[in-house]
């Protein structure tokens, strides 16, 4: 199957009635294959339909494979990710890292979920001291997230299922180590279909 067969199939499957924040529907990623701007059709598929509706995990398949045939690994990056959302549920949270005087980090935070620092997320080991869980972190809309700044993140835990308890509006701390580097006050969570 080819580049574009992929992506018809993938823009078949968005609802009807799935529609971007610019306005973009099915029909606009149909008419941008049509005129064989794939790159075109698979941003708008995976950043902007992405976020309508709930894809299951055969839609990011085949968004995966069309970006890797495109040799586009950032893209299929992103697609891995938002696979393994559909899977696991979501976690965004607004992060502000520490200046480098209040704490340990000196570099960005790189942002394509490689980075997987520690969290206290509130819970307790049996001694009472905080039960640290690890998650990787995806910056939204940028390359990194430098020290002291404030930005969007989207949260990949390794254990999803003891992150479920966390609501909007609640504050974490991010360890390198035991120190605090920075503080996420989570906006939106979903659990796995």
């Amino acid at each position: 199957m080819d580049v574009a067969d992929l992506l018809a199939r993938a823009a078949a499957m968005v609802p009807a009635d799935v529609v971007n924040e610019a306005g973009v529907t099915r029909v606009d990623v149909r008419e941008y294959l049509d005129h064989d701007e794939w790159e075109v059709a698979l941003d708008l598929l995976a950043e902007g339909l992405g976020a309508g509706w709930r894809p299951p995990t055969v839609w990011w398949d085949l968004l995966i494979d069309s970006a890797e045939l495109m040799g586009l690994s950032d893209a299929a990056a992103w697609c891995r990710w938002g696979r393994w959302e559909s899977i696991h549920g979501i976690v965004r949270a607004e992060l502000r890292l520490l200046s480098p005087a209040e704490g340990r980090r000196q570099t960005p935070v790189p942002g394509k979920g490689i980075l997987r620092p520690l969290w206290d997320i509130g819970r307790r080991t049996a001694a009472g001291d905080p039960d640290l869980l690890v998650a990787r972190i995806w910056v939204e809309s940028a390359l990194a997230l430098p020290p002291a700044a404030t930005g969007s993140v989207r949260l990949g835990p390794l254990s999803p299922a003891l992150w479920r308890p966390l609501q909007p509006g609640m504050t974490i701390t991010m360890h390198e180590g035991r120190p605090t580097v920075g503080t996420a006050t989570i906006i939106e969570t979903s659990n796995a279909c």
